[in-house]
């Protein structure tokens, strides 16, 4: 009996390059050592991704807690925080912003990044609910009725600021916390879901809801979509992954397309993933990981140490380009469901948090391998 066909976005990518779909098992049997003259040729991924179509901005401004550092910098110094500040990256928001100020503070964001030129796309994460995780976490307890409609103002506050402007948007990143809910509460999800009816409802903000990192989820896609699928992956473009871990590519590559076949065996079709890469230019995984607090785990002290944090891929949309190391088969899921390696984590910052800690951003620019 002949394998499985690959169905959908993948089936598509494989039309497009020349492989004969029918009777072909999924790029998921691909061994790692199948690195063939078609493994480094160019493998283009699927039109329609909303992140392809425009130009990204770049924030210049105090909202970026590297900016001032950065404008004070000289020579190698300069150079160094170059390779962090000026990449396009998502700005935070959550709820350290008032519900009063967030309009403005997206204003600002986006005639910053955009110059005015309203072909432009913005980038932010979204990090606003409360409790989630850290010292008042959704774990211990839920969000109080004043909590929820506090959340729901700010988000109606955020949607409009943002209004028609092209956003990449990450919604509420470290997701897999949905899963502690005190009492298996599905609260928490239910206000991420409305966040993603609220933000979907612009016409042109592409969301992913975060699903945590392969490492994380233990490869899991059923864990995935017990977080997506009650907060509303049906809505949104798709989902991320890898937002505050240092998984590799490849391993996300490979879980993200799981996930999205997953997800269309429920009904829920032509779901795409975007890959935090600020933070995993040496990955490793987080249940490996030996030192003090993981959110602040050691970085590399050379180009040539492994299994430490330093910058990864600069943000692409050129998900499936051999130089990322790839396996063809690795390479053809990517093309087929990845929508861009994006920077969405904050590897410079103590804990990914706050604040900027000089010593460790230059670390990170000095060490990675791929700037």
């Amino acid at each position: 009996m002949l394998p499985n066909p690959p169905s959908g976005a993948l089936s598509r990518v494989l039309r497009r390059i020349g492989v004969a779909v029918l009777g072909v098992a999924l790029p998921l049997t691909l061994a790692p050592q199948d690195h063939t003259s078609a493994a480094a040729g160019p493998i283009i991924p699927l039109p329609g991704n909303p992140l392809a179509a425009h130009p990204w901005g770049v924030y210049l401004g105090p909202q970026d807690m590297a900016w001032e550092p950065w404008t004070k910098a000289t020579g190698r110094k300069k150079e160094l925080l170059d390779k962090i500040v000026l990449q396009p990256k998502a700005q935070w928001y959550g709820k350290w912003v008032a519900d009063r100020d967030i309009a403005d503070r997206i204003h600002k964001l986006v005639a910053s990044a955009t110059g005015g030129d309203p072909d432009v796309m913005v980038q932010m994460a979204i990090f606003r609910m409360v409790p989630w995780e850290g010292n008042d976490r959704v774990c211990n307890r839920l969000p109080t009725t004043a909590e929820v409609a506090s959340y729901k103002k700010w988000v109606r506050n955020a949607a409009a600021a943002i209004g028609s402007t092209y956003v990449a948007m990450i919604l509420q990143p470290d997701g897999p916390f949905a899963l502690c809910a005190k009492n298996g509460s599905k609260l928490p999800s239910r206000m991420i879901r409305y966040a993603a009816k609220t933000f979907s409802a612009n016409p042109n903000t592409t969301i992913y809801i975060d699903a945590g990192a392969a490492d994380w989820n233990r490869s899991n896609p059923k864990t995935a979509l017990k977080i997506l699928m009650p907060a509303g992956i049906s809505m949104v473009r798709g989902f991320a992954f890898n937002s505050t871990h240092y998984d590799s590519v490849a391993e996300e590559v490979d879980y993200g397309a799981a996930v999205a076949q997953a997800l269309a065996e429920k009904g829920i079709l032509d779901k795409h993933f975007v890959v935090n890469t600020s933070s995993n230019g040496q990955p490793f995984r987080g249940y490996t990981y030996k030192g003090p607090d993981f959110d602040n785990a050691y970085t590399c002290q050379d180009k040539t140490q492994h299994h430490c944090v330093t910058l990864g891929i600069p943000p692409t949309t050129d998900v499936a380009n051999p130089a990322w190391g790839l396996t063809l088969g690795q390479r053809l899921k990517a093309a087929a469901y990845a929508d861009g390696y994006l920077w969405f984590g904050r590897p410079w910052l103590f804990d990914q948090a706050s604040p900027f800690v000089m010593k460790r951003a230059l670390t990170l620019a000095r060490t990675t391998p791929w700037q």
